[in-house]
């Protein structure tokens, strides 16, 4: 039996207004959460794909990547 794996990735993106981050991702049901701090979305982001592996990029006002972060999934079935 193969196991395909599946890499979800998340963007942590500072507010146009200014007041805090959004996290997006195709993978979240609502497709776009407000944060008040970038470490609180990340945090979300490792927790809600405790299962399956995750890349989350953080990106700055300018639209750089200056932070990457990859979650490897913690829970397997075998």
């Amino acid at each position: 039996m193969l196991m395909q794996s599946t890499i979800h990735t998340y963007e942590v993106r500072p507010r146009k207004d200014k007041r805090g981050v959004d996290l997006m991702s195709d993978v979240l049901p609502f497709g776009r959460l407000w944060y008040d701090k970038r470490d609180d979305a990340i945090g979300y982001a490792m927790h809600y794909n405790r299962s399956t592996d995750a890349v989350i990029r953080v990106y700055d006002d300018t639209g750089d990547v200056i932070e990457t972060h990859e979650h490897k999934g913690d829970f397997r079935e075998f």
